[in-house]
């Protein structure tokens, strides 16, 4: 029975029940397909590449779409839809040549689709949060501020096979940022039927190795092979099941009872428990990831420097890594993490690192003290955090750190939605908030670009210092690779003195693994794509 006509026929339950019975682990789903079930830390809001903004829906968008670029096995880029490119000798405009691919609905995928994604993510109805991250496209910035039509964005298609994309300066990790989904070709003929329901089941068209045929809200999401999809020849698993799971106690019982292959967190402060428990699943490696908590500089108090610098210099990052925190994490002092490429100087540190905790918190209390707060003008403020992995763990920790700084201050402590979260982080609606940000490719401007005041929605605190901005455009100006990651530091270490955030701690990926499962490669990217997947005893499936 084909799947839409199974869910057409009002059966949508029956079908959930059928794939939260596979058996066999794994090696089938609902009418025998060989089925990977994978669990996402939190619930999917989108699956449009132009307005997702979240590292768990990247792991579903990922597997339906391919970009000029694509995650290789190990998540470095390899040729996607173009097969080879050429790069002008002043690194400005890049061609790509693309190969013969087409759209799930048989159309072929050209240079125009292109031209038309990239257009749009920059339109401004449809107000994407990573639009900034393409300011390097020549007129992208303008574009996007209706200074200039889209027509005049740097993004031409000399013919069906050949697009041309002219930057504002040079980039060399291009091709990195190329297999981000923000780049990604989408379907014009799907969006002008459909509107903002092209990403429903029934009229999604994808040029991926998969294709969604089923999402029940706040459950799970299947995708089924998409036989003339790019990559579709070598994905072993027909179908792809994505269980939306926050409840880490939930994800192991799931495991236990042979109904999930992989799951992308657990409790890291159990990781040797976990590991008894599930033998080989627990899978970690050092990560492209820093986990840093925002201050709303443009509200009272937060909008003193003296304020921010205080709470930052409470925090016992020491403790919450040894304590709390999954094995490997590193107390973070600077924002860009260990391992970054093209940032080869003496990295930026916040200058009390090596401070006592005692001599910490004798100095915040007295920047508070110059601050205006005391007995009769206590400091009372929010924090909000994510419910997911072990951020409410370390939440409460926060709260006594704050409060050993003198009894006149008074931390709150907010557990949130992580959806929910990062919606109030978009909008500034908060005072103090935690967040996290995965390299979207390897490159220190990466990290460094969510602080410029020019960014918009991602610079969740509104920090706004034209010195630090200025200097980031310097960066884009150097063609040296070692003068540019010396600006990199100079601009770091400005940004950190400034505290519109506090960095908390680098990690490490944290992923169960079924330890049947082949072709699974840990990577600082911490992306592994479905279509490389397979299990001892499948071949590739038809």
């Amino acid at each position: 029975m084909k799947l839409n006509a199974l869910i057409g026929s009002g059966m949508a339950a029956v079908f959930a029940l059928t794939l939260a019975a596979c058996g066999g682990g794994g090696n089938s789903g609902g009418e025998g397909v060989p089925t990977l079930r994978r669990g996402i830390s939190a619930k999917v809001d989108t699956l449009d590449p132009h307005k997702s903004s979240a590292q768990w829906e990247n792991i579903v968008i990922g597997d339906m779409f391919i970009g000029l670029t694509t995650d290789g096995p190990d998540a470095r880029p390899e040729p996607g839809m173009a097969t080879h490119w050429e790069t002008s000798e002043d690194g400005l405009v890049w061609t790509f040549h693309l190969g013969d691919y087409n759209w799930s609905d048989g159309t072929p995928v050209t240079a125009n689709d292109f031209v038309f994604a990239l257009r749009r993510i920059q339109a401004p109805e449809v107000a994407s949060q990573y639009a900034s991250l393409l300011y390097l496209i020549k007129n992208a910035a303008k574009v996007n501020a209706t200074e200039l039509p889209p027509e005049e964005l740097g993004v031409r298609a000399i013919d069906d096979k050949t697009l041309e994309i002219t930057l504002e300066y040079p980039a060399p990790y291009l091709p990195g940022l190329l297999s981000h989904y923000t780049t990604f070709p989408v379907p014009s003929q799907a969006i002008e039927t459909y509107g903002d329901a092209w990403i429903q089941p029934d009229n999604i068209v994808v040029n991926g190795p998969y294709k969604l045929v089923y999402w029940r809200t706040g459950d799970q999401l299947v995708a089924d092979k998409n036989p003339t999809g790019f990559g579709a020849d070598e994905a072993c698993f027909g179908r792809v099941v994505y269980f939306e799971l926050e409840d880490l106690t939930a994800v192991e019982n799931k495991i236990q009872a042979g109904e999930l292959d992989i799951n992308n967190a657990f409790d890291g402060a159990r990781a040797e428990e976990i590991e008894a428990k599930l033998p080989g699943w627990p899978r970690t490696t050092p990560s492209l990831n820093t986990t840093y908590w925002s201050f709303n500089t443009q509200q009272a108090p937060f909008d003193d420097m003296r304020v921010r610098k205080a709470l930052a210099m409470a925090l016992d990052r020491e403790f919450m890594v040894k304590n709390v925190l999954t094995p490997g994490f590193e107390p973070a002092y600077s924002f860009v993490p260990p391992g970054m490429d093209n940032y080869a100087v003496t990295r930026p540190e916040l200058e009390w690192k090596d401070l006592p905790r005692a001599e910490r918190l004798a100095e915040a209390k007295r920047l508070l003290e110059e601050a205006g707060f005391g007995p009769d003008n206590p400091l009372s403020f929010e924090f909000i955090h994510r419910s997911t992995d072990d951020n409410p763990k370390v939440a409460p920790v926060a709260q006594a750190n704050w409060a050993d700084i003198a009894p006149w201050v008074d931390p709150i402590i907010v557990k949130q939605d992580t959806k929910v979260l990062y919606a109030r982080l978009r909008q500034s609606d908060f005072e103090v908030s935690d967040a996290a940000w995965v390299a979207d490719f390897d490159d220190p401007i990466n990290f460094l670009y969510l602080l410029d005041s020019n960014t918009g929605q991602q610079n969740y605190g509104d920090y706004s210092n034209p010195e630090y901005d200025a200097l980031l455009q310097q960066s884009n100006r150097e063609l040296d690779l070692d003068k540019r990651a010396e600006i990199f530091a100079e601009a770091e270490q400005l940004m950190l003195e400034d505290y519109p955030i506090t960095p908390m701690w680098f990690q490490v990926t944290k992923n169960l693994v079924d330890p049947s499962l082949t072709g699974w490669i840990d990577n600082a990217k911490d992306q592994n794509r479905s279509r490389f997947l397979c299990r001892d005893g499948l071949g590739t499936s038809e």
